[in-house]
């Protein structure tokens, strides 16, 4: 097995990044095409979710395919190799699987315990094997991390760390009250009719909303999904359908709007954002959330002077530049010394009193009392070098005026993003996306049945390994035994010209003892060998296998492709 992932997600990259990273359905399709294509790669898939990128791959050389699969992402993503490399990350063979595993059980979700991951993985399976890019390994892989992702969900309470991302961004713009109190009574427009604009619609129906709009770029789409809402035994919510133009109509009379579309650029800009509250409130609205001004220095107090303090950093031999630091050095050591250890402090100490720079090494574990000693020394010596030292007074706090209460609640879960991140400013309005929704699931807790499915996954990735090297010898047992299988036909062969008058009932008798015999004494060492062949290093056994026996490497190669094959036309789970 030579599996290698490369890809990014929340966890190494930002919200810009991935934005920008994003794959449209065709730049996925072009991407498994051109990876096939590409000389490491035999097999490749593509996950691409709100908040990941990966492209999973069959290589046959680690450095060469680690190459070629990153700049395929950078080529397909329209961001240059050099400023995607940092965020992305990489795992191969086990590890690969592992990390893979983690993903279908949503350990590694933005929202731990969610479970449309797995909606997703079996989506990138059916388009791998649409586009005839998965083979053997890509299918076991993807099938089984259904699998395991189904299991962990039946077996542990995964769930319960977390929610769909639907529901976590509901609970935020709730802001910690009862999704269902919030939401009972509220009208909602919904943009988008695909799988997340549809579990949103689903959730905000059973939530009790009065009333839901689905407004999407192809209407029948849209109805579709208006009519499941109506129809639906669970919920008495009621739905209609309209065309995209109407979003700006049907915004002023929303309370709620949750939009997830496949739009490169903005479905709902600022301005559009901000008339509707205006249209509601009849006033302009204002933005919020911007920071004061400074404030302006007291009368009689000193400021930091405009050229740098005399022998601050004027000379070249200085250890700190404090002429840099544009509020004069202090005396309390906030501007110029934030950060800065007491040994570092002392250099400069010890250059403002002889002009020279000490090298003192800092002591492990030097810190406090002692640290603060030094760091006073140091400070009172640059005082008496470079004479009164100017201070310039804290500003008062200015109290930030209250923002009003939303009128209008927007939720984003479009990678990119569908709606102006300005409207994050303006008063009267509620955004939740994808952005505050990752910084919000940081702090989340951490259920106890994450442990569990932790182990499930460690077990299934040992089962997993051993299954693939089991069946990296299949080929080579299927070639023995065809070869076992020839010899007994030519034996036969032969004794039928020796005995032509043998009558079929002996022919028959003779054939089939032959062929328990040569099974028989074939069972135990292919079974063993299979064994064998499954622990860790056991690959090798297959090479010994076709060396003791002889078999045509052209043989095995063929079972190969014909399994291949046969694993490529193989629909998902």
């Amino acid at each position: 097995m030579s599996l290698l992932v490369v890809g990014l997600s929340h966890r190494s990259a930002p919200v810009s990044v991935l934005e920008r990273a994003s794959l449209t359905a065709d730049a996925q399709l072009k991407l498994l095409q051109d990876t096939v294509a590409a000389e490491p790669a035999t097999e490749a898939a593509v996950l691409a979710t709100c908040n990941r990128i990966e492209l999973y791959a069959d290589v046959d050389k680690f450095h060469a395919g680690v190459a070629e699969l990153s700049t395929l992402l950078a080529q397909h993503s329209g961001v240059g190799l050099e400023e995607l490399t940092p965020y992305l990350y990489v795992h191969y063979e086990d590890r690969a699987v592992h990390h893979f595993f983690s993903v279908a059980c949503g350990l590694d979700s933005m929202v731990v315990g969610e479970g449309q991951i797995l909606g997703q993985i079996k989506d990138s399976l059916a388009r791998a094997q649409d586009s005839h890019t998965a083979g053997r390994l890509l299918n076991d892989l993807f099938q089984q991390a259904l699998r395991v992702g189904k299991r962990a969900h039946s077996e542990t309470g995964i769930d319960r760390a977390g929610q769909s991302l639907v529901t976590f961004g509901l609970e935020q713009l709730a802001a910690g009250a009862e999704v269902q109190n919030w939401v009972r009574g509220k009208k909602a427009l919904v943009i988008g009719a695909g799988s997340m604009s549809s579990l949103a619609a689903a959730t905000l129906a059973r939530a009790g909303v009065a009333e839901i709009v689905v407004a999407n770029r192809t209407f029948e789409r849209a109805e579709r999904l208006a009519r499941i809402l109506t129809e639906g035994d669970d919920t008495d919510v009621l739905a209609r359908a309209v065309p995209m133009e109407s979003v700006p109509d049907e915004l002023t009379r929303a309370d709620v709007a949750v939009s997830c579309t496949g739009a490169t650029g903005l479905v709902l800009t600022a301005d559009a954002v901000a008339a509707t509250v205006e249209g509601r409130t009849g006033a302009p609205v204002a933005e919020v959330g911007t920071a004061p001004a400074a404030a302006a220095p007291v009368a009689g107090t000193d400021t930091a002077p405009e050229t740098p303090l005399p022998g601050a950093g004027a000379d070249e031999n200085c250890p700190l530049d404090l002429s840099s630091v544009p509020t004069g050095f202090s005396v309390m050591g906030e501007a110029a010394v934030a950060g800065m250890d007491a040994a570092t402090l002392e250099q400069h100490g010890a250059w403002a009193a002889g002009g020279t720079a000490v090298d003192r090494p800092r002591e492990a574990g030097h810190a406090g009392a002692e640290a603060d000693a030094e760091l006073i020394t140091a400070l009172a010596a640059t005082a008496a070098s470079v004479g009164r030292i100017p201070e310039r007074r804290r500003p008062e706090p200015v109290a930030e005026a209250p923002r009003p209460e939303p009128v209008l609640f927007l939720l984003d879960l479009a990678m990119p993003r569908d709606i102006d991140a300005a409207a994050h400013r303006l008063a009267g309005v509620r955004l939740v996306d994808i952005e505050s929704l990752a910084d919000a699931s940081a702090d989340a807790p951490m259920a106890a049945d994450v442990d569990m499915v932790r182990r499930i996954v460690a077990d299934e990735v040992a089962a997993f390994g051993a299954a693939q090297r089991a069946a990296h010898i299949t080929p080579t047992v299927v070639a023995l035994r065809s070869m076992a299988a020839g010899v007994v036909a030519g034996e036969i062969a032969r004794l039928e010209g020796r005995l032509p008058g043998l009558d079929d009932k002996h022919r028959a008798e003779i054939t089939q003892t032959v062929k328990r015999v040569v099974d028989k004494l074939l069972h135990a060492p292919t079974v063993r060998v299979k064994q064998l062949a499954a622990e860790p290093g056991g690959a090798g056994y297959a090479d010994a296998l076709r060396t003791l026996f002889d078999l045509d490497p052209e043989t095995v190669a063929s079972v190969s492709r014909a399994e291949n094959s046969t694993e490529k036309n193989r629909g998902p789970a």
